[in-house]
C-alpha cells in the first residue's frame, strides 16, 4: 500500500485507513477487500490471464533493452532498430487487445470451488465512476457460454455506506454485502440457453 492507503494496528486487529479524496485508494482497498473476501470463501484464483499479460510485458521490456543497448552504432543498427520497434508496437497492440478483450473491469478470476458441480469459476469485476461515490461490484461465470454458467449478479451502493469520516473502511458490513452478494450469485438460476 502507499502512504495514502495503510494499515493501523488497533486492539482489535487491523483497521484499512485511505485518504477519501483520493478516488483510486478508494476503489484499490474495495477491491483487495472483495479478492480476500472471495479468497476466504474457499475459491482459488486463476492466474493463467495475469501470468499471460505479466510475460508479455517482459518480452516488451526485453525488446526495450535490446534496442537500447545494441552494440552497433547508428547507421548499422538501422534494421535491427526497425525491427525492434516492430516488435514492441505488436507485443504492445497484444497486451492491449487482451486488456480489452479478455480483462475488462475484471478485478479477479477464479476457479470453480473445490468439490461442487459447477465447471465454470467467477469472474468479479467492479466500476467506480470518476466524480462519482457509487461503487458497482459484478460477479458473473467467468465462461459465460458454459451450460453450467449462472447470471451474473450485481451491487451499487454508495462507497459512504462503507467508510467512516476519517476513512477507515467498515470491514465487517463490506464483508457481508459482498458475502450476500456472492451468496445471491451462487442461488441465481442458471442461465437459459
Amino acid at each position: 500500500m502507499d502512504s495514502k492507503a495503510e494499515v493501523q494496528k488497533t486492539g482489535t486487529g487491523a483497521q484499512k485507513k485511505i485518504d477519501l479524496n483520493d478516488h483510486y485508494a478508494i476503489k484499490r482497498i474495495l477491491d483487495d477487500t472483495v479478492s480476500e473476501v472471495i479468497l476466504a470463501r474457499g475459491y482459488a484464483e486463476h492466474l493463467t490471464l495475469s501470468n499471460i499479460k505479466m510475460g508479455i510485458g517482459i518480452l516488451t521490456c526485453a525488446v526495450a533493452f535490446l534496442a537500447q543497448f545494441y552494440p552497433k552504432k547508428l547507421p548499422e543498427s538501422k534494421p535491427f532498430l526497425y525491427g525492434c520497434i516492430t516488435l514492441y508496437l505488436m507485443l504492445n497492440s497484444l497486451l492491449q487487445f487482451i486488456i480489452y478483450t479478455k480483462e475488462k473491469n475484471r478485478i479477479m478470476f477464479t476457479y470453480p470451488l473445490q468439490g461442487s458441480f459447477t465447471s465454470t469459476g467467477l469472474a468479479i469485476s467492479s466500476k467506480l465512476p470518476r466524480y462519482s461515490d457509487l461503487y458497482t461490484l459484478e460477479i458473473a461465470s467467468s465462461d459465460a457460454q458454459s451450460i453450467a454458467a449462472h447470471s451474473p449478479v450485481e451491487l451499487t451502493k454508495s462507497v459512504t455506506k462503507w467508510f467512516t469520516k476519517e476513512g477507515v473502511l467498515a470491514e465487517g458490513i463490506f464483508w457481508d454485502d459482498v458475502q450476500k452478494l456472492l451468496d445471491d450469485f451462487q442461488s441465481e438460476p442458471r442461465k437459459s440457453k
